[in-house]
């Protein structure tokens, strides 16, 4: 019987997903046959990537999407194959560091009513993610870079109004069906606040955030972009638009938030960081375009 599916959504991965499987298998810390891990390629074409995969794995499972659906379809196309009742979201580029499944099981198995099981996010062996969870949009948005820095550097997780980082989390496929797994009307971003307001909604605040489990998402090299931005605040904006929140006070809050990302950039400016005069061009152009959607 398997106890843990793990599934992860590829689009052009190659170069990231060998290494992903081979970590989960180095970490591995429970018989082989409780696991199973599902891959579902949104890529037009992914023949050479499968074959490799079959090869270094005969029992994993590999699905080649009929669409790209977005990152929430590709995902609810994997955990519907999946036959495990504890389901492990997991992006290509994240890295398992250290025996991980173990203990993330025996909390499920031990507390029925618990929703989903968060871990420490790295960048790196030896250096933290700056955002193992994150708060809400709803919040004000001057508050939110602030409490979500510090709350991080403490490692203090209150459900109530954060949420875990996509990139790498456990949950109850059981719990997860009933509210309709990811939103594929969503193609990509904001996911993890969604389902986490989704299942406090329906469940309560049974959320485990456990900071001696870590992983290493890989993320040190993606530059910050205009488009990445606005694809995340349009995506909250419509997440949020389902629960009745009008979309002028989703844009209004983010430009409150992006004046105080603003603000930070430009202390690290003083300091001569790296990229800080790239960065503050991009966030007046996402503060800019908040507030021409705010108007409109």
């Amino acid at each position: 019987m398997k106890r843990l599916s793990i599934i992860i959504v590829t689009y052009k991965s190659d170069h990231d997903i060998y290494d992903c499987i081979q970590s989960v298998w180095q970490y591995c810390d429970i018989p082989s046959k409780e696991l199973e891990i599902i891959v579902v390629d949104n890529s037009p074409e992914c023949k050479k990537m499968f074959s490799t995969l079959r090869e270094r794995y005969q029992d994993i499972i590999l699905i080649h999407n009929t669409h790209n659906g977005g990152y929430g379809q590709g995902n609810n196309v994997g955990i519907r194959q999946a036959s495990a009742p504890i389901v492990m979201i997991m992006n290509p580029d994240v890295r398992i560091c250290q025996p991980v499944f173990k203990t993330a099981l025996n909390a499920f198995e031990r507390d029925n009513s618990l929703c989903t099981y968060g871990m420490k996010q790295m960048l790196s062996p030896t250096v933290k993610s700056p955002l193992s969870f994150d708060c809400s949009r709803r919040i004000n948005g001057y508050l939110i870079p602030f409490v979500a820095s510090i709350c991080n550097k403490f490692d203090i997780f209150c459900p109530t109004f954060m949420f875990f980082a996509g990139s790498c989390f456990f949950i109850s496929k059981e719990k997860f069906e009933e509210i309709g797994l990811f939103d594929e009307e969503n193609f990509m971003y904001g996911e993890e606040e969604d389902i986490h307001f989704r299942l406090k909604d329906c469940f309560g605040a049974h959320f485990t955030y456990n900071p001696s489990l870590r992983y290493i998402h890989q993320t040190l090299e993606r530059p910050m972009s205009f488009a990445t931005e606005k694809k995340m605040v349009d995506s909250t904006a419509y997440l949020y638009a389902k629960k009745g929140i009008p979309a002028k006070k989703t844009y209004h809050n983010f430009v409150r938030y992006y004046r105080t990302r603003l603000f930070n950039t430009y202390l690290k400016k003083l300091f001569r960081a790296p990229n800080a005069t790239t960065q503050a061009a991009i966030i007046k152009e996402v503060i800019h375009y908040c507030r021409s959607v705010k108007s409109t």
